[in-house]
C-alpha cells in the first residue's frame, strides 16, 4: 500500500508539474509546429539565440528578479518572524482582528493595494527603484510567511530556550543554537513561498518600477500576448528554472533535516 501511494504521488507530481513543461521545451526549439503534428516540422535554435542576446534583456530581468526576490525573502523574515511568534505565543485583545488584517493582502487583489501606496512611494522617492519594488512585493509575501510560521510556532515549545537561558546563554546564542534549528524546516518552506510570490509579480512591479526596473515577468509577458510561442517558451523555461531549483534544494534540505531528527529520535 505504501508503495502504491508513493507511485501515485510521483505520478501526480509528474502530471501537474513536469508534463506542462515538456511542450514548452519542444516549443523552444521549434521553428514551425502546427496542429495536428505531434512534433515540429522544422527545428531551430533561434529562440535560444534571442534569449542569450543583449537585446532580449533576459539577463537583466533574471538578475533583477533574483535580487528583488532574495531581498523580499530577507525582509519578510525580519518583519514576519517576530509577528508570527507574537501571534502564536500571546493572547491579547483584538488578536483575531489583527490576524484577519494581516491576511487581507492575500484576499485583496494586489493592484488595489499598490494603487493606494503608489503616491506615497512617489513622495518618498521609492518608485523606479529596486528597493521600492521589493517593498511593494512584501504586501503579498509577508502574510504567507506569517501564516506558515504561526503554525510552526503553535507547535513549538520554549522549554529548551528556557533551559538555555538558565544555563547562561545569551539571547543571540539561544536563537542561533536552539530556536533556529527547531523552526528551520518551517522557515525554509515559508521563505520559499515568499521567494516564489515575489518571483512571479508583474502588475506591482510595473506600477512601482515604472518600466525602469525590468524583471523576467516583464520580459516574458509581451511574447505571451504577442503570440511568439517559440520565444515565449524559451523565456518561460528561464523563468521557471530558478523556481524549480529552489523547490528541489528546499526538498533536499527538508529531507536532510528529517533524517537528522529521525536519527536523534532513535538514540
Amino acid at each position: 500500500m505504501r508503495r502504491f501511494w508513493r507511485v501515485f504521488t510521483v505520478t501526480l507530481i509528474f502530471v501537474f508539474v513536469w508534463a506542462p513543461i515538456i511542450p514548452q521545451i519542444i516549443w523552444s526549439f521549434a521553428f514551425r509546429w502546427f496542429f495536428p503534428a505531434l512534433l515540429p516540422t522544422e527545428w531551430s535554435l533561434r529562440p535560444w539565440s534571442y534569449v542569450f542576446s543583449a537585446s532580449s534583456k533576459v539577463g537583466e530581468g533574471l538578475f533583477n528578479s533574483l535580487v528583488i526576490a532574495l531581498l523580499v525573502s530577507a525582509l519578510s523574515i525580519l518583519v514576519g518572524l517576530p509577528a508570527a511568534r507574537a501571534l502564536a505565543f500571546n493572547q491579547f485583545r483584538f488578536k483575531s482582528l489583527i490576524e484577519w488584517l494581516l491576511m487581507v493582502p492575500i484576499i485583496v487583489p494586489g493592484i488595489v493595494s499598490v494603487m493606494g501606496i503608489h503616491i506615497i512611494f512617489i513622495l518618498l522617492g521609492l518608485t523606479d527603484t529596486i528597493i521600492g519594488v521589493a517593498l511593494v512585493h512584501l504586501i503579498p509575501s509577508v502574510p504567507y510567511l506569517i501564516l506558515v510560521m504561526t503554525s510552526v510556532f503553535a507547535n513549538y515549545g520554549t522549554d529548551l530556550e528556557d533551559t538555555a537561558r538558565t544555563l547562561g546563554a545569551s539571547p543571540a546564542r539561544v536563537w542561533w543554537f536552539v530556536t533556529l534549528p527547531a523552526i528551520l524546516p518551517g522557515l525554509l518552506v515559508a521563505t520559499m513561498f515568499t521567494f516564489l510570490i515575489s518571483w512571479g509579480q508583474y502588475i506591482t512591479t510595473v506600477l512601482i518600477g515604472g518600466g525602469t526596473i525590468i524583471t523576467l515577468p516583464m520580459v516574458l509577458f509581451p511574447f505571451i500576448s504577442g503570440g511568439n510561442q517559440a520565444n515565449a517558451s524559451a523565456i518561460s523555461l528561464v523563468f521557471v528554472a530558478p523556481a524549480v531549483l529552489l523547490l528541489v534544494l528546499t526538498s533536499r534540505q527538508l529531507g536532510r533535516e528529517s533524517a537528522v531528527m529521525g536519527g536523534f529520535g532513535r538514540l
